[in-house]
């Protein structure tokens, strides 16, 4: 295993043309997750738009990028995936050029939904493409798109912040340059012919819900999706910062996610299995969101959760989808469709429901309600650990093969 891994390092970093073209649109994708985050309350002052409007931006993302999910397998097994990542970078250059020129916020609310169609297009065709163009592997593939995951996650609030003490046009404006390079890009370096095709059936995503296994992982990253994108989407208007402070808070956040994803949950999943794994994590991080509501009135108190946050929420993405990798017999390319599909709804209903929940009653409110959320989705895992159990069973020849998987959703993402 160490030989086999020493000898494939040093092509890690030595690959096509093709496969960096892919590789840095994955980096300006990844950017997408948090780069309206510094900008939300310039959002709502400019446009005069309540807070709950204003999180609607991540709820009309979020809700079209799960529903699409639902689809892209079935899009992208008959276009083909050169076809399919050009139609996603081209969604998002236009859609976010029109967020970058609306005059209201209904208007970036609706365009933010195309934005999320092409997200969902182009993400869920990345890793498969740069697994196939790679040269050393599909783990050297790994390491790049993990790469690029963690690069853009910690990136995209920083640039956001930047960029958004300019004008709250301006992170749109920057996302529009740089995924028309990221096109162009694809479009001239990436080969498209020559790949093969097997159609899949546009229900596939739909009945594999009907799996038990499946059906309760998905269940529990909905209400575990919920803290995620309330310490992500509400955080922003309680730390009272501007577009740069609000910036390096969550480029913090970004750090701590992409450290422990890539390398810290690897080695927890080595000395427990997943389910204990994601039972320890999941209340560890309800107890953070619960000292997040009672600290939010001292910024300094609540940059510090957010970032032990992302440590958290790192370990429980990989875990949770290479949990989901594993729990059916499924095409993994079906089984991430339909998962997705279900814990983007817990992102998309969250932030909204936090900005109520702030106007009704007071900051901390939303704090403890993300924190339930998450005991739910520990408790989900609890009462269907028997189902679960065979993912706590993988074979030491599966691994691999979770992990290439696992990769291509932790955006949930998402992103």
């Amino acid at each position: 295993m160490n030989s086999t891994t020493a000898a494939r390092t040093p092509s890690v970093w030595k690959q096509p043309a093709q496969v960096w073209a892919v590789a840095f649109a994955c980096v300006v994708a990844f950017m997408g997750i948090g780069l309206v985050d510094p900008i939300l309350p310039a959002i709502a002052e400019s446009l005069e738009a309540t807070p709950v409007e204003t999180e609607l931006l991540f709820t009309s993302y979020l809700l079209v990028t799960g529903l699409a999910m639902l689809v892209t397998s079935w899009i992208s097994s008959r276009i083909g995936a050169k076809a399919t990542l050009l139609v996603g970078l081209g969604l998002i250059v236009v859609f976010a050029f029109l967020c970058a020129i609306s005059g209201s916020v209904d208007a970036v609310i609706g365009f933010r939904a195309g934005w999320g169609l092409g997200n969902a297009l182009f993400i869920s065709t990345a890793l498969a493409t740069i697994v196939g163009a790679a040269s050393g592997g599909s783990s050297a593939a790994i390491v790049l798109y993990e790469a690029a995951l963690g690069l853009g996650i910690a990136v995209g609030p920083l640039l956001g912040g930047i960029l958004g003490e300019q004008s709250w046009r301006g992170p749109f404006f920057g996302v529009v340059a740089l995924m028309a390079i990221a096109f162009i890009a694809v479009l001239v370096l990436l080969r498209g012919p020559g790949e093969k095709r097997t159609p899949v059936k546009f229900s596939a995503p739909f009945t594999a819900l009907r799996r038990p296994a499946l059906a309760i992982l998905a269940v529990a990253a909905l209400f575990y999706n919920i803290g995620f994108f309330v310490l992500l989407a509400f955080s922003p208007f309680p730390l009272g910062f501007g577009a740069m402070g609000i910036g390096l808070s969550f480029f913090g956040w970004g750090v701590a996610l992409a450290i422990t994803s890539v390398w810290v949950a690897p080695v927890l999943m080595r000395r427990m299995s997943r389910t204990r794994v994601i039972l320890t994590v999941l209340p560890l991080l309800a107890v953070d969101l619960v000292v997040a509501g009672l600290v939010v009135a001292e910024p300094a108190a609540l940059v510090v959760c957010i970032i032990v946050g992302g440590l958290l929420l790192g370990v429980m993405n990989t875990v949770l989808t290479e949990a989901v990798m594993e729990a059916t017999d499924l095409p993994r390319s079906v089984a991430s469709s339909a998962y997705s599909a279900v814990r983007f709804l817990g992102g998309a209903m969250a932030p909204p429901i936090a900005a109520l929940l702030w106007h009704l009653f007071s900051a901390t409110v939303p704090y403890l309600f993300a924190a339930a959320a998450v005991l739910l989705a520990a408790l989900t895992i609890l009462l269907g650990r028997r189902v679960l159990a065979h993912i706590d069973d993988e074979p030491a020849d599966a691994a691999d093969a979770a992990a290439e998987d696992a990769a291509a959703i932790l955006v949930g993402d998402a992103g």
